[in-house]
C-alpha cells in the first residue's frame, strides 16, 4: 500500500521487519510521491539492498532487458509454413514470444495485480560498466524503452526504482542527478537491537544486547571491513545454533569468522585483544 505519509513510511517498513531512520523514510517517501528514483549508498551490509525488498513487501508488490523466446518463434514459423502461410515480423515478433528481464517487467503492469507499483532494485551499480549506466539514464528519464522488432513499451505507473552502491567507483553525476540521494551508516545501537530482535528473535534478549555493543565496538578499530548488520544478525543467529547463552573470549573466537571476512582483521583479533573488547565495550562491563 502507497505510504499516505513519513510516519506511516516508517510504520509500513517496520512491518516488513525494516526500521529504518526518519531520514531514510523521508527518501523514500519523496521517491514514491515524486517517482523518482532512489540513489542508496552506504556500506556493505547497512542494509540497502533490504530497503527495496521492504519496499517491495509494503507495495504488494538487453539480457537485463529482454530476449526473445527462439524455440517457441521456430515452433511458430514452422507450423505457418506447413500451413502454407508466408511469415512476416507478426508472426515471429509477439508478445507471447518476448522474454521480459527486470528491467522491461518493471515497465510493464503486473497482470496479476492491477494497479499494483512494481519496485525495481538496481544493485551494486557501481559494480555495472558505463554502457550500462547510459542505457539507465535514458531509461529512467521518460520509463519508456524502445524494441525495434516491437515497439515502444512505456510505463502506465512508474516503478519505484531503488538503486545501490558501495562506493567501490563513482557513479556518472548525470544518473544521479535524476536520483533522491540517501546515505545509509551504521544504525545507532538502539536501532540495531530492534533490528537484531526481529532478524534473530531466537537469541535471547541478553546476548542480542551484548552481541550489539560487542559489534559497535569493534567498528570504533581500524578494521579493513567491520562487521555491517547483516554480519550481527548472523553472529546472533550462529550463537544461538550453537547454544552460546554467555559471551566470553573463546566463543567469540570460535565465531568471529562470522562477523570478520578479511585475514587481516581476523589476525589482529587475538584473545587478548578479544578479551579488552568484551570488556570495554559499552555495556560489557562488569
Amino acid at each position: 500500500m502507497q505510504p499516505a505519509s513519513i510516519d506511516d513510511t516508517l510504520a509500513q517498513l517496520a512491518a516488513q521487519r525494516y526500521f529504518a531512520s526518519r531520514e531514510l523514510a523521508t527518501a523514500l517517501y519523496l521517491a514514491l510521491r515524486m517517482e523518482r528514483p532512489l540513489f542508496v549508498e552506504g556500506e556493505p551490509g547497512v542494509g540497502k539492498t533490504e530497503l527495496a525488498k521492504a519496499a517491495a513487501g509494503m507495495l504488494d508488490t538487453a539480457s537485463a532487458l529482454y530476449e526473445w523466446d527462439y524455440p517457441r518463434q521456430i515452433m511458430a514459423l514452422r507450423l505457418a509454413e506447413a500451413a502454407g502461410e508466408r511469415p512476416d515480423n507478426d508472426t515471429l515478433y509477439r508478445g507471447e514470444f518476448l522474454l521480459k528481464r527486470p528491467l522491461l517487467q518493471a515497465l510493464m503492469p503486473d497482470e496479476h495485480h492491477p494497479g499494483a507499483r512494481r519496485v525495481l532494485l538496481i544493485d551494486e551499480i557501481d559494480r555495472a560498466d558505463e554502457p550500462f549506466e547510459a542505457f539507465l539514464l535514458e531509461l529512467l528519464s521518460d520509463f519508456q524503452v524502445s524494441i525495434p522488432e516491437y515497439g515502444t513499451v512505456r510505463a502506465e505507473q512508474p516503478p519505484l526504482v531503488v538503486m545501490t552502491s558501495n562506493r567501490t567507483r563513482e557513479v556518472h553525476d548525470a544518473l544521479k542527478r535524476r536520483c533522491l540521494y540517501q546515505w545509509i551508516g551504521y544504525p545507532e545501537r538502539d536501532r540495531e537491537l530492534e533490528i537484531v530482535a526481529a532478524r534473530a528473535p531466537q537469541t535471547s534478549v541478553e546476548l542480542q544486547r551484548r552481541a550489539v555493543d560487542f559489534v559497535h565496538r569493534l567498528r570504533g578499530m581500524d578494521l579493513f571491513k567491520a562487521p555491517g548488520i547483516a554480519e550481527t544478525i548472523d553472529w546472533c543467529r550462529a550463537l544461538e545454533a550453537l547454544s552460546v547463552t554467555e559471551l566470553d573470549p573463546q566463543s567469540v573466537q570460535n565465531t568471529l569468522g562470522v562477523l570478520l571476512k578479511y585475514q587481516d582483521d581476523l589476525a589482529r583479533l587475538d584473545a587478548a585483544q578479544i578479551a579488552q573488547c568484551l570488556a570495554t565495550a559499552p555495556g560489557l562491563s562488569a
